[in-house]
């Protein structure tokens, strides 16, 4: 490994930290970086899921500390999101680009409407209960495979549901977020590893950014407030959807700096 691709690795990772903790799409640099460095897709997405697991687990750290977590609620949730995890893991060996793009698509269509359209919601200053319906664990389950399968855009897809079915403000619904993703990826992560689909040395340096990066924006999300939050989300999933659409390549990019 190059002292570029070690580098670049840790840079990365600290921005993609900051992103997934504040919103979500942070994944798409990942995957386009380890791409760019010449793993096929599904070694890359498997070895995504290391740097996943280290993000979130620091993330929902920081947030317990300052008392944002209701883990009960946190708990419930992340069941049949773990369920959903394994299943989709099982069946990522082989991701289909036009699936990838669809689903992306429709994610990133319903949180740009809420971003938009809707109206900042109170700050939750601690952690509460949440109102958990019984179809809620039906979405979570069927968010667990998304993210078992793909993972890219899962964070937007958590926090849209969060937000508009559990009436939360995004900051509380990113708390949620990273909780039921830390919980739930070391079983899709395990399905990768069993499946000889894991870069180790890349995933850890890379994750090693992702934990700075993470607490980082944790803290940031407190001073800042909701509209910070919200309008930092906005335009990563601009970014994100430039991306997507092929009017810009980041992978392409991220080569030049290798």
């Amino acid at each position: 490994m190059s002292v570029n691709e070690i580098i670049l690795l840790l840079v990365s990772g600290i921005i993609v930290g900051i992103i997934n903790t504040l919103g979500g799409g942070g994944s798409v640099i990942t995957m386009s970086l380890f791409m760019a460095m010449g793993m096929p897709i599904g070694i890359a997405n498997g070895t995504n899921r290391i740097a996943v697991l280290l993000q979130n687990l620091s993330a929902t750290v920081a947030f317990v500390r300052k008392g944002m977590l209701h883990i009960g609620s946190g708990l419930k949730l992340s069941i049949p999101a773990i369920l959903g995890n394994i299943f989709g893991a099982m069946v990522a060996t082989e991701v289909s680009e036009s699936i990838f793009k669809i689903c992306l698509s429709v994610v990133l269509v319903i949180i740009l409407v809420y971003l938009l359209l809707g109206k900042d919601r109170q700050q939750v200053t601690g952690g509460h209960g949440l109102q958990i319906k019984w179809w809620h664990y039906i979405l979570f389950f069927i968010i667990g495979f998304y993210g078992g399968y793909i993972y890219i855009g899962l964070g937007f897809l958590i926090l849209a549901i969060a937000i508009w079915t559990m009436n939360l403000d995004i900051i509380t619904a990113n708390v949620i977020k990273g909780f039921v993703i830390f919980l739930s990826t070391p079983f899709a992560l395990g399905v990768f590893i069993y499946n000889g689909q894991v870069e180790w040395m890349a995933g850890l340096l890379h994750g090693v950014g992702n934990i700075l990066g993470a607490v980082l924006a944790s803290h940031w999300a407190m001073s800042w407030g909701v509209k910070f939050v919200r309008w930092f989300t906005l335009f990563i999933i601009v970014v994100f959807f430039i991306d997507l659409m092929g009017w810009i390549s980041l992978q392409s990019m991220l080569s030049a700096l290798l």
